[in-house]
């Protein structure tokens, strides 16, 4: 029979002090942590070193080994999503990490105007997210993603629905774009679906024929008019003619047009081309996607600005001409007034 030996009373007050400064430095609030608030930024990527050096760095913590002993202790707390933080003052070093562990991720509350090309849409996101605009570029031309929406386009131009939204600070871009194309399916109710097709346009065309009428006037009561024009002129297989599929094919910031650039050689080009261009030119809003499914009732052919923020429209070549000769009028008098 085995004989029990005493375990020596001084090991065992080594223990419970060993114990009992593991429990400080894991519970005890002010131990190594800062006593004022402070920020910290996790990069998606981040390792939790890079981590910890950002919380040395700005004053979150002194050391970092009670830190390390805490994770070693609980390992999942290795786990910090990416996010801007606002840490409290006096933490625990166990209440420090478990804070970044399991707090949300903060929100940003980003406006997407119509009339936004895919680029211009990943230069917004790219400025209030933790993203960059290539990336953003690369997931709305993502097969796998595009296929998941049912996009047999190359890439979401036209489908990144506008509006006012909360993202994820941290959001990847694929969840970025992603959530635009579903804001548009949102939209994009079953019934709308059978107008369109009712009137033998696909998601794709109507979202093309939508960009045009949204590039063209900002002003919503026009726009079932501007629709009409292109409708018209569909009917009739003539040339949409339409500026903004070529300031699309030229690319780059939207500028005056002249005569040289009618004459681009590019598919998006509708002076050269017949029909629609092969896809939309920017994200149309809900008033420009709805204009070309009731469109107005009218023999319109052509339009032009006033000047003043409208359009004149014409159904012949001749009434269209005095409307130019309106506009050139209107644009030299304002020229003159500013000199």
């Amino acid at each position: 029979m085995a004989i029990k030996k005493n375990v020596p009373f001084p090991f065992l007050i080594g223990v419970v002090i060993i114990l009992a400064a593991l429990v400080s430095f894991l519970f005890i609030p002010g131990l190594n942590t800062s006593s004022r608030t402070t920020r910290l930024t996790i990069h998606r990527g981040m390792g939790f070193r890079t981590i910890l050096g950002e919380l040395r760095r700005n004053g979150t913590i002194a050391e970092s080994w009670p830190t390390l002993m805490t994770v070693s202790i609980i390992p999942k707390l290795h786990h910090i999503k990416p996010g801007r933080y606002v840490i409290p003052p006096g933490m625990s070093n166990f209440g420090l990490m478990y804070y970044l562990h399991s707090h949300p991720q903060d929100e940003v509350r980003v406006t997407l105007p119509e009339g936004l090309d895919l680029n211009h849409v990943a230069r917004i996101l790219s400025t209030h997210l933790d993203i960059d605009s290539t990336g953003f570029i690369a997931a709305a031309s993502d097969r796998k993603l595009l296929a998941k929406y049912g996009i047999s386009a190359s890439n979401a131009e036209g489908y990144l629905f506008p509006g006012t939204y909360n993202f994820a600070w941290a959001s990847t871009p694929r969840e970025a774009a992603g959530f635009l194309i579903g804001r548009f399916n949102h939209f994009y109710t079953d019934s709308l679906k059978n107008v369109a097709l009712n009137r033998g346009l696909n998601t794709t065309e109507l979202l093309a024929l939508a960009s045009i009428v949204e590039a063209e006037t900002p002003v919503n009561a026009e726009k079932p008019i501007v629709a009409s024009v292109y409708l018209n002129r569909l009917k009739k297989n003539m040339r949409l003619q339409a500026d903004p599929t070529v300031q699309y094919a030229l690319g780059g910031t939207a500028r005056r047009l002249y005569y040289k650039d009618l004459e681009a050689d590019s598919p998006y080009n509708t002076y050269r081309h017949h029909g629609l261009p092969p896809g939309p030119v920017c994200s149309p809003g809900a008033a420009s996607i709805l204009a070309v499914l009731n469109p107005g009732e009218t023999r319109f052919l052509y339009f032009v600005a006033t000047g003043k923020g409208g359009h004149y429209f014409a159904e012949s070549l001749a009434e269209h001409a005095v409307n130019i000769k309106k506009y050139r009028e209107v644009r030299r008098d304002t020229l003159h007034a500013k000199k």
